[in-house]
């Protein structure tokens, strides 16, 4: 049994959304002037009323059923009191489990890829506080800041874990595929600047839990995590008392340092929202969204074998990147040759792409389109175009977004299938490559190194199959 025992608190903003959890101000307010996205609301000034979102709480419900979680009927909002500057109203209306009500969620599961289950505590709805924004340094060294109150109001579900977590690489994996099911729900755009964040809680057996924040990625979620696990095991080596505090990540020292004692929950003083009554779901809320709820990753990854014979080494690739397999989709509506386009776009495309991939956008600023991808393929298949030839005529596409076949005719780059043209080039490189050409005549694998240079002297068109029946026929003859 490991020493070591790991829980995530994760926050993930429904960006899908237009508007705010409790206002009309806008869901999404990243490219806002600092503190224009705000309204009494937002403030909590007196005489304002909260409006629930009602799309909000279908998307926390999608998220809850995709978890496994179970919805209760009814659902309250309470008042989390603390005091922070983020936190305009000094307090955040969230959720809580108690006087017989439950939050959006509970009691859920979740299956990593080796089939190890993560228990998910619960699943809540509630409102993200506004931003700090530090002016020197970071939190550890800064004597002020800055806030941005934008955020302040944005539609979050928190996803609560039970401390199932032995080591950071199972926190990455199962945080990967979350981002996965978010993204195909199309509730969270997880791409977006603190679209999706982490709290870790972690705890040595036995020991007091240690909850770390400000981690900014998934990437330094698994470093905090390291050290936390050697600061602790460190302390508990030397039979030091691990404290129960709260610690925030420097992510230039690569350290986490005590921010706080940890609160204890009465330390918030909890209260149903007054303005806010018991919402009632009704009988047919669950089954209604389980009908028309979009299809998980799993279900995708089934039908890209089963419907388009795809490799499950294929499929994986295309469903770990959504928009990858949007985009695949989307050629195959023009162009139905689903093995040749995949492959086209895991090889050849994606290798264009991935320096952009990080970027929400990346699929829909380029100017390569899924119908460029169906013609190029076409004429690959068509055969009036070696493969060579079409990723060469990609890159022209990417640069000015040109039709494939205009393209191939500007460049004169349609295959050649002509014999006596080809004979031509075989012989150029039988004269060039002697050497070569005795090894083929007696090591058959070799003929795949002629095959070769006679691809480079005709630039990658002349047609394989014509040119590789010429060379042998050609090696077959005594005068060879």
């Amino acid at each position: 049994m490991s020493l070591v025992m790991i829980g995530l608190e994760i926050h993930a903003q429904i960006t899908e959304l237009k508007s705010k959890l409790f206002c009309s101000c806008r869901g999404n307010y990243r490219d806002l002037v600092p503190n224009t996205n705000i309204c009494e609301t937002c403030c909590g000034l007196p005489g304002t009323l909260p409006i629930i979102n009602k799309k909000a709480i279908e998307y926390s419900t999608m998220t809850s059923i995709a978890l496994g979680c179970k919805v209760p009927d009814k659902i309250m909002f309470y008042r989390k009191n603390y005091f922070y500057p983020d936190l305009p109203k000094n307090f955040q209306i969230t959720q809580y489990n108690v006087y017989g009500f439950s939050s959006i969620g509970v009691d859920g599961s979740f299956e990593l890829d080796d089939s190890k289950k993560i228990r998910i505590s619960r699943i809540q709805l509630e409102e993200d506080p506004g931003r700090i924004a530090y002016v020197e340094g970071g939190m550890n060294v800064s004597n002020s800041a800055l806030i941005d109150y934008n955020r302040a109001g944005v539609a979050l579900i928190e996803i609560v874990t039970e401390p199932d977590f032995t080591n950071p690489k199972e926190v990455r994996l199962f945080l990967n595929k979350l981002s996965l099911t978010l993204e195909h729900l199309g509730i969270c755009d997880t791409l977006m600047e603190g679209s999706v964040r982490c709290d870790v809680n972690v705890s040595m057996k036995g020991g007091n839990k240690v909850e770390i924040k400000n981690i900014n990625s998934f990437k330094e979620v698994e470093k905090a995590i390291n050290y936390e696990i050697t600061r602790q095991t460190s302390l508990y080596n030397r039979n030091i008392k691990i404290e129960s505090e709260t610690r925030h990540w420097d992510d230039r020292k690569k350290i986490t340092f005590k921010a706080r004692s940890k609160e204890e929950e009465h330390d918030y003083r909890y209260f149903p929202e007054p303005d806010i009554p018991v919402i009632v779901l009704g009988d047919n809320f669950v089954s209604n969204l389980k009908d028309h709820m979009p299809e998980l990753p799993n279900q995708r990854f089934d039908r890209f074998v089963l419907k388009y014979n795809l490799s499950e080494h294929t499929s994986n690739i295309l469903i770990n990147d959504k928009k990858l397999a949007d985009f695949f989709e989307s050629t195959l509506k023009v162009y139905f040759s689903p093995v040749e386009i995949a492959n086209f776009l895991i090889t050849d495309f994606k290798s264009m792409i991935e320096d952009d991939s990080d970027n929400t956008d990346y699929l829909r600023n380029i100017k390569v389109k899924p119908e460029h991808i169906a013609e190029l393929v076409k004429m690959i298949e068509g055969n009036k175009i070696s493969r060579i030839t079409a990723k060469d005529i990609l890159v022209k596409i990417f640069e000015s977004g040109i039709l494939p076949s205009e393209a191939v005719n500007n460049t004169n780059s349609f295959k050649i299938a002509d014999e006596k043209t080809l004979m031509d080039a075989v012989e150029s490189v039988f004269k060039t490559e002697k050497s070569a050409v005795e090894d083929a005549k007696r090591n058959h694998e070799a003929i795949n190194f002629l095959l070769g240079k006679v691809m480079k002297f005709t630039n990658g068109r002349a047609d394989p199959k014509i040119a590789m029946r010429l060379i042998n026929n050609k090696l077959n003859k005594p005068d060879a």
